[in-house]
């Protein structure tokens, strides 16, 4: 566990439909209706009541954010938020992934909400390169804890060791502080 101001960041390596946080964050697609990866595990373990709420809310744009309940899960909520497909870096590829970030943090402030924890966003079929989406991800963590630090703990829950690895080291050369 590491410490950015008054917020724990921590590292899980671990599948994220089983994270006791307050919400849960889910690497949609625009639709909100199921996918694969991150999005159809979330799907499965929730329950129809996901779906069924996703249909009501009518879809998500690239780097906006979206809440459910989170069903059978152990969360409360998941926030959906819609990643970028990366192209070639040159399409606004970074914006678009912070924004899903920054925007996922802003509706968990919305819902007074303290715990949250992320999957890599766009790193798996969306093919964002993962050291970029890495820092892409930390930064907006750390300026969203810079304006408004009202999320008192932010977690990354990470599938393979590679990504863990990855998020590891870049923690550590932020030179931030062990919790």
């Amino acid at each position: 566990m590491y410490k950015y101001k008054n917020t724990k960041i921590g590292l899980v390596k671990g599948d994220i439909t089983k994270m006791e946080t307050e919400a849960i964050v889910n690497a949609a697609n625009n639709t909100l209706l199921g996918g694969g990866g991150v999005d159809g595990a979330i799907h499965r373990a929730g329950g129809p009541i996901i779906l069924e709420q996703c249909k009501k809310i009518g879809g998500c744009p690239t780097g906006e954010a979206r809440i459910t309940t989170a069903g059978n899960m152990p969360s409360k909520y998941v926030i959906h938020t819609v990643g970028p497909i990366y192209k070639d870096g040159t399409k606004g590829e970074d914006k678009l992934l912070y924004n899903a970030y920054y925007n996922s943090l802003k509706l968990a402030k919305e819902y007074k909400l303290r715990t949250i924890a992320f999957p890599s966003i766009s790193t798996g079929a969306y093919n964002y390169p993962k050291e970029e989406a890495s820092k892409i991800a930390l930064q907006a963590a750390m300026d969203f804890i810079d304006r408004e630090n009202e999320i008192n703990e932010i977690y990354y829950v990470l599938f393979s060791n590679e990504d863990y690895n990855l998020y590891k080291d870049l923690l550590e050369k932020n030179n931030l502080e062990k919790a």
